[in-house]
Formats: structure tokens, C-alpha cells, sequence
């Protein structure tokens, strides 16, 4: 089994760390290719997997071939490969917008095709990515995809009609998040604190939080209020996260990335 990458940048570099993290597959056993020189020779001096000049010769060698390109490059990297494209190789997506018959419409015939959506956190193995398939994708393909994605995550699959909505509240939703700790991290400063201290302060509260959600199971709005005490400082700051448009700040940030992502 031959893993092959085309794009190397930031994401396809966390999937490779993460699968030969795992053990998963061998560095003998991934190749990949990228625009320059320079980036497939960093990759492979970090990484220790091999590395082709053309986005043919990495379709032609791997039986799974993972298109890590932005969605404006898909049709021209799509367009290279096609002929050394046939039923028994598996491609995987990862470009946001893209849908599986417009992926298979570019190919011009049938082909095994998994899209997935992962985001940024999998360059520190806490990522979360979105998967679907289309019906030629065999079950044992599938499970062996979603065994790579969750060597740096977690990996969920979901109904392709739900893609547009991952964008927004996960595959572009880290962005806010850091603007959010930057944020709380500059009131920190204004308040005295030290620039360095504030960022971990607001960074491990938002990684405390966020593991609170997942790990006990409660409403957010349950774990907020047990830290709203009567007439106490966090109340205080909540009414005027309330005032200034907050949640609404936020839903409206959303519903524009998923907008954006239909029409890409």
C-alpha cells in the first residue's frame, strides 16, 4: 500500500506526522510532491518519506492519493493526474467546497472518491475532520482512510450536506479561537501582565474549557454558569459580552464561512 500526497504544506505535513507517529504506515511507504523543490526536500529530510517531481508520478505510484491543495488548484491538479487515474486507486480531498460529483465530474469517469475536511489542531495531533464517501468506496477503503485521519485527531463522518457547515464551526473555526485568545491575552496586558504569561493564561483556559465539554458531557451553558457566582466578576464580564453582540458576533462569523464555503 502506497500513500501518496500531492501539496505538502502545513496539513499534509501534520497527516504524515501523524500517521508515522501512530505507526501506521513506513516512511517507504508515503511519497509526495509539491510546487517547489525546496518544500519536497525540506519534507522529506523531516519526515524521511520519498518525494516525486510531478503530481503524475505520485498518482501513477500510490494506491490512495491525497489531493492536499486549495480548492483553486483542485481542477488543475485534477486535470495532471487524471490519466493515471483509474477504479482502484482512492482519492481523498481535503479541499473546502469542492463536492464529490464536482471532484468526479473533473475526472470524467468513475472514481473512488472520500472527501474530508480536517482543520488546523492536527499539527499539534488534536484536529477534527469530517468524512464522507461516494458508493464506490468499499467499507475496508473507508475504515483504513478514517484510521489514518484519527492518527491526529478525531474523525467523524458525517452527510456531505453538512460540509459547508464544518467549515464554518470547525475547519475555519481555530482562526477565531486564536483571535479570541489574543484578545483576552491583550486585556491581560492592558490589566499589567506580561505579554508571554497572559497568552498561556487565556490559552489554557480555552484547552481547559473546550476538554470540560467533551469530557463531562454538559450543556456549555451549565458548565458557564457554574462559574457565574451571584453579583461576582464573571457574571459581570458575561453581561457585557452580552451587550457588546457576543454569541451574535460569532453566529454571524459562522453562517458567513459557510456561505463563503457553498460558493467557492
Amino acid at each position: 500500500m502506497t500513500l501518496g500526497f500531492i501539496g505538502l504544506g502545513n496539513m499534509a505535513k501534520a497527516m504524515i506526522g501523524g500517521i508515522l507517529h501512530k505507526g501506521l504506515m513506513g516512511p517507504n511507504e508515503i511519497i509526495g510532491t509539491s510546487l517547489t523543490e525546496q518544500t519536497r526536500q525540506n519534507v522529506s529530510d523531516q519526515y524521511g518519506i520519498q518525494v516525486r517531481n510531478s503530481n503524475e508520478a505520485v498518482a501513477r505510484e500510490a494506491d490512495i492519493i491525497i489531493l492536499a491543495v486549495k480548492p483553486q488548484y483542485l481542477k488543475v491538479v485534477i486535470a495532471d493526474i487524471m490519466d493515471s487515474v483509474d477504479e482502484n486507486k482512492v482519492i481523498v480531498s481535503i479541499a473546502a467546497g469542492k463536492t464529490i460529483a464536482w471532484i468526479a465530474g473533473e475526472f470524467e469517469k468513475k472514481v473512488r472518491i472520500i472527501r474530508v475536511m480536517p482543520n488546523t489542531p492536527a499539527l499539534v495531533g488534536e484536529g477534527c475532520s469530517a468524512v464522507c464517501r461516494n458508493d464506490m468506496v468499499s467499507d475496508d477503503d473507508y475504515h483504513f482512510v478514517m484510521e489514518l485521519l484519527e492518527s491526529f485527531g478525531k474523525a467523524v463522518t458525517v452527510s456531505e450536506s453538512l460540509m459547508d457547515v464544518v467549515v464554518g464551526v470547525s475547519g475555519s473555526s481555530p482562526a477565531y479561537v486564536f483571535m479570541f485568545i489574543e484578545a483576552m491575552a491583550d486585556a491581560a496586558v492592558a490589566g499589567g501582565m506580561q505579554r508571554k504569561q497572559a497568552y498561556e493564561f487565556a490559552a489554557q483556559s480555552v484547552l481547559g474549557s473546550a476538554r470540560m465539554v467533551l469530557e463531562t458531557g454538559k450543556h456549555p451553558g451549565e458548565l458557564k454558569d457554574m462559574v457565574c457566582s451571584p453579583a461576582g466578576t464573571t457574571i459581570e464580564a458575561v453581561r457585557v459580552l452580552e451587550e457588546e453582540g457576543f454569541r451574535a458576533a460569532v453566529i454571524n462569523a459562522v453562517s458567513a464561512c459557510i456561505d463563503k464555503s457553498k460558493n467557492l
